[in-house]
């Protein structure tokens, strides 16, 4: 890789992580006067937790947008990448979207306090290899409507991903930055998994029914303590 390539790449992911780093969830519960998704529930930001809010809208424009960036994030880079003419392909381009999701996960704008990972991930996915992403989507919603586990649905998805690039379409300068997004989003998941084993997570239902009564029952201010 020469250093025209390096930088590039390097300026490429900057931007990514950028626009990574807009968390949705944030940004969506303040502009419909929802309480900082931060502040209750996991404490996480992401959209599983904004339906702890009980705004089902408000979880889903998260989830879409969290989605979306990963995706455009990509999507930038293969369309000037190819103007540049400077040896960058589709390693830079998996790169570029783990700078996206790592900025998802650790946000510069927002104290680098972020989600798991989960949409941006897909998205990125989606926008480097439709088949594989829509194949990895396939698996979560597998998974998700059979155990109604959000985070065992996410754990296998993502477990997945390399595995079907690696098996599906052969090894390439893809995979690497794609199995450090797969370790990345696991770890970010241990609280999920330690509680999987001990049979106390809750499921995808049952979250959002128990957070309503929560919500509607208690003062906003009162949200502030994580459970």
């Amino acid at each position: 890789m020469t250093l025209t390539t390096l930088a590039w790449t390097l300026a490429f992911a900057l931007v990514a992580y950028l626009m990574g780093s807009l968390s949705f969830a944030v940004i969506v519960s303040r502009a419909m006067g929802l309480s900082d998704p931060r502040s209750y529930g996991s404490g996480n930001p992401g959209a599983t937790n904004v339906l702890r809010s009980g705004n089902k809208k408000a979880a889903i424009l998260t989830l879409v947008l969290d989605a979306v960036k990963g995706t455009i994030a990509v999507l930038i880079a293969a369309a000037l990448i190819p103007r540049l003419n400077v040896g960058l392909g589709e390693g830079t381009l998996a790169w570029v979207g783990l700078a996206a999701f790592v900025g998802h996960v650790w946000p510069v704008f927002f104290k680098f306090e972020g989600g798991k990972g989960v949409a941006t991930a897909a998205g990125v996915l989606l926008a480097l290899n439709i088949w594989l992403g829509l194949a990895v989507l396939g698996v979560w919603l597998a998974v998700a409507f059979t155990t109604r586990y959000s985070s065992l649905a996410a754990i296998l998805a993502a477990l997945a991903a390399p595995f079907l690039h690696v098996m599906v379409w052969d090894p390439s300068a893809a995979t690497l930055p794609m199995v450090v997004m797969c370790v990345i989003l696991v770890w970010r998941h241990q609280g999920n998994i330690a509680k999987l084993i001990k049979g106390t997570e809750g499921r995808i239902g049952q979250k959002a029914a128990v957070v309503k009564t929560v919500v509607t029952s208690h003062h906003p201010h009162s949200s502030h303590h994580k459970h």
